[in-house]
């Protein structure tokens, strides 16, 4: 205990002595070495934005970008919690900064990876330490170790106060530089980013444009194929918008049956129709204060649109069955997969109904149109994954990545986050998802790549195509291949059509409109 005592005493007062932060991390890191009997100990350097990491003692590999979500460094800071490396692991690691490191350490067999944070919350960087037994609890718990760190991150916060002195001055003199709107923008549209995940520049438009719609009272149509993250759209406007603490009222006007859809929307009274037993609010009462979001407004009966028009125009309603009209204070968010322009040309929605919705158009593009989104897409399910389910992968490997880039995502996001919780809940905690795990033809067999999208692919599915000599009505046998795929889609859901209506990246209520057409029963 002396002797502990004796070397705690040594190791505090020369990490005091340092004057400059690279040596403070220097005098730490040698000081761990010598007391711990570690082969090599490493200091890394969070920098002020939050995204990279330094470490002067690696002078030609000493910088890491954790922007780089496949960086195990960028796992360590996000979870704040400490964990241990094995040789064997680490060769799976195929970013070169890493495996520099590495070498460096001359591949030790364990190595511990603790991130320190200061009193603040502040993350200041990452400790690495490398030796050749993996009994880490024998260093970590001891109080000669942990006296250490709580003496290394105060010194360490010590030589940060002028340099976020420095930073505050440069951060107060941009704000009065910019125009408060510009900076508005940006600090939302970084809010968005972390659930409108994407550094493309179709994403990066689409949540500028976001914030300017939430920063309206316009109404907002919203258009993209299903499975594009419309309601995520829609959330966003509502949370950056000033009606932020009211309520957010979503109708899916294609779960709802027609007969209904209207008594949901404008409510009623007692008696207004049989079995209305009691009196009962509608959405758009429900919503006031707040905002109204109506999904799949593409399958509105076209009775209900022109009363909801009248609505839009005058905030005013009549439940059924009421004497009265009320008031409700709502903004409108609308969504839909069908384009609409051409229902308007086939008759099935009202030209003045789009215009009124429409007044700030926004437009998703599909996900085979935005590759470059695939990675942090794929590491953002993950990372939602792990929060989930308490533990995970560590990333996905490049080689996964490729293989994606190769799909067409018919199903766009939801279909990824999909196919990558499907591949986090076959690979090990700690790995990166492979891509022999992906499983991307399960969900529309026969389709590859985007090369086939939209016909059928070779080999197998020869099978699909043979006879087409026999065909005369070209119709009737579209139908009857429809029929086949709702059939066994249901088939593989047990009947249950609201998965095999997601799965087919139709609505709920088209789905059972077509199994009524084709007379397709569950099975």
């Amino acid at each position: 205990m002396q002797m502990e005592l004796h070397t705690g005493i040594e190791l505090a007062v020369a990490l005091t002595r340092q004057t400059t932060l690279p040596d403070l991390l220097k005098t730490a890191t040698t000081q761990l070495e010598n007391a711990f009997g570690l082969t090599r100990c490493w200091a890394l350097e969070l920098d002020l934005s939050g995204r990279t990491l330094h470490c002067s003692d690696l002078a030609e590999t000493g910088e890491f970008d954790c922007g780089d979500f496949s960086h195990p460094f960028a796992h360590l800071l996000q979870t704040g919690k400490a964990r241990e490396l094995t040789r064997a692991a680490s060769y799976r690691l195929d970013h070169p900064g890493f495996q520099s490191l590495m070498e460096a350490s001359d591949r030790p067999k364990s190595l511990w990876l603790e991130p320190l944070k200061g009193d603040d919350g502040r993350t200041l960087g990452i400790l690495v330490l490398c030796r050749e037994a993996s009994d880490w609890d024998g260093i970590t718990a001891q109080p000669l170790y942990r006296g250490l760190l709580h003496l290394l991150k105060h010194q360490w916060i010590a030589q940060l106060q002028s340099r976020d002195q420095v930073w505050q001055r440069r951060l107060l003199k941009r704000s009065l530089d910019n125009l408060h709107d510009a900076e508005t923008l940006r600090k939302r549209s970084e809010t968005l980013a972390r659930t409108l995940v994407g550094p493309s520049e179709s994403m990066t438009s689409l949540r500028a444009q976001i914030v300017r719609a939430a920063g309206s009272q316009l109404s907002v149509l919203v258009q993209g194929e299903t499975g594009c993250g419309k309601d995520v759209v829609a959330r966003g406007i509502h949370e950056l918008s000033d009606r932020a603490d009211g309520p957010m009222v979503v109708v899916n006007c294609a779960a709802i049956p027609d007969s209904l859809l209207e008594s949901e929307l404008f409510g009623h009274t007692k008696g207004a129709f049989s079995g209305a037993d009691q009196a009962k609010e509608g959405l758009l009462a429900q919503a006031s204060g707040g905002t109204l979001f109506l999904d799949e407004i593409g399958d509105m009966p076209m009775a209900l649109q022109s009363k909801l028009l009248r609505v839009l125009e005058s905030r005013q309603f009549r439940p059924l069955g009421a004497q009265k009209e009320q008031h409700s204070d709502f903004r409108l968010v609308a969504a839909t997969h069908q384009p609409l322009r051409q229902s308007i040309e086939d008759g099935s929605f009202r030209r003045d109904l789009f215009y009124r919705l429409s007044q700030f158009p926004l437009q998703i593009m599909p996900l085979r149109e935005r590759l470059d989104d695939l990675e942090a897409l794929s590491r953002h399910f993950i990372r939602l994954y792990t929060e989930r389910e308490g533990a995970g992968p560590l990333g996905i490997s490049s080689h996964a990545l490729r293989a994606l880039a190769t799909y067409d995502f018919p199903g766009n996001a939801r279909e990824l986050r999909n196919i990558i919780e499907l591949a986090c809940l076959q690979t090990p905690a700690g790995d990166d998802i492979q891509p022999e795990i992906l499983r991307l033809t399960d969900m529309f067999p026969g389709l590859a790549g985007p090369e086939t999208h939209g016909a059928v692919a070779c080999s197998s599915d020869e099978q699909v195509v043979s006879g087409t000599e026999d065909i005369r009505d070209l119709k009737a046998a579209a139908q009857a291949f429809e029929a086949a795929v709702i059939r066994d889609r249901l088939r593989q859901y047990g009947g249950n059509r609201a998965q095999a209506a997601e799965s087919l990246g139709l609505p709920k209520r088209t789905l059972a409109h077509k199994c009524l057409k084709y007379q397709v029963a569950e099975s």
